[in-house]
């Protein structure tokens, strides 16, 4: 069958549930997973036929799209900070926000020469702590996470990119401290308000780890809260913790660092504009 016509068949079976752009980028997403094949491939070999074998790789992708399972699950594979990561429907999607989140990490400490000790809280896939690694060779970081499933991805990317992360199975909700001291705390905890959920898209509600993701209404900020304590203990004088947070509660979140020995606080937005990402630096207690 000819590629091109496959292409039609995409744009014809999805362009309604997700708009052309979107479908384009999932066709050339595909291609290049499953056949190895440049985007630009079609405008060099226009009539360019693929096999019976490749025909169906493409179509039960397309199956799976029509169903609204992110391209990300389907392949097993999301990017981020320019790494490759393996995916399933036991951690979240990274997000491209995300990434803002760990360039101001990695822009504050540009000009530290002493060795950084880091602790990334709800690793999930290991994407923060691992673009931390892999930018930061002489770092030791560690990566605490709940799910035991969330954490052998996590191990396994850690291993596909070669970067040594100390990984802790841990609750940290039930955790009253971690052992020694860092410079770095991170983390990108669940924060989606259950009230929230009307206004999210089905392909994240019916695929990615609820676990991640909700909070109960009344007590939005519990991880936050759990998070700032657990850096009181352990943060050492000076250390810096970055949060990203719920764009709506923004206010309140940084109303808690403000109470809790934390300065120089400051917001950002992400590149959205919404208010997305916090950091305070630790004043000793």
């Amino acid at each position: 069958m000819l590629l091109k016509e496959i292409k039609k068949i995409f744009h014809a079976e999805l362009d309604a549930l997700y708009g052309e752009e979107e479908v384009r980028s999932f066709f050339y997403i595909s291609i290049e997973h499953y056949l190895g094949l440049e985007r630009f491939i079609l405008a060099l070999q226009p009539e360019l036929i693929i096999t019976k074998e490749e025909e169906s790789l493409l179509f039960k992708a397309l199956s799976q799209l029509k169903l609204e399972i992110p391209i990300q699950y389907i392949l097993g594979r999301a990017y981020f900070m320019d790494l490759s990561f393996m995916v399933n429907k036991n951690v979240l999607i990274p997000r491209p926000e995300t990434e803002e989140l760990v360039q101001w990490i990695l822009d504050d400490v540009s000009t530290q020469a002493s060795p950084l000790k880091i602790l990334d809280i709800g690793t999930g896939s290991g994407c923060i702590a691992i673009s931390l690694a892999k930018n930061l060779p002489m770092a030791q970081v560690y990566a605490v996470e709940v799910s035991e499933n969330a954490l052998a991805l996590a191990k396994e990317n850690a291993r596909y990119h070669e970067v040594d992360i100390n990984f802790i199975h841990a609750d940290i909700l039930k955790t009253p401290s971690f052992e020694g001291k860092f410079d770095i705390m991170v983390s990108n905890p669940p924060y989606v308000r259950m009230l929230e959920k009307l206004d999210m898209k089905k392909n994240v509600l019916e695929n990615e780890p609820e676990l991640a993701l909700f909070v109960a209404d009344h007590d939005p900020l519990l991880f936050y809260k759990k998070i700032i304590e657990l850096a009181r203990d352990i943060l050492i004088a000076d250390g810096a913790l970055y949060f990203e947070i719920n764009q709506y509660l923004g206010k309140e979140t940084h109303s808690l660092l403000e109470n809790s020995f934390f300065s120089e606080i400051e917001m950002r937005k992400d590149i959205f504009g919404n208010d997305r990402f916090l950091k305070g630096v630790f004043l000793d207690n």
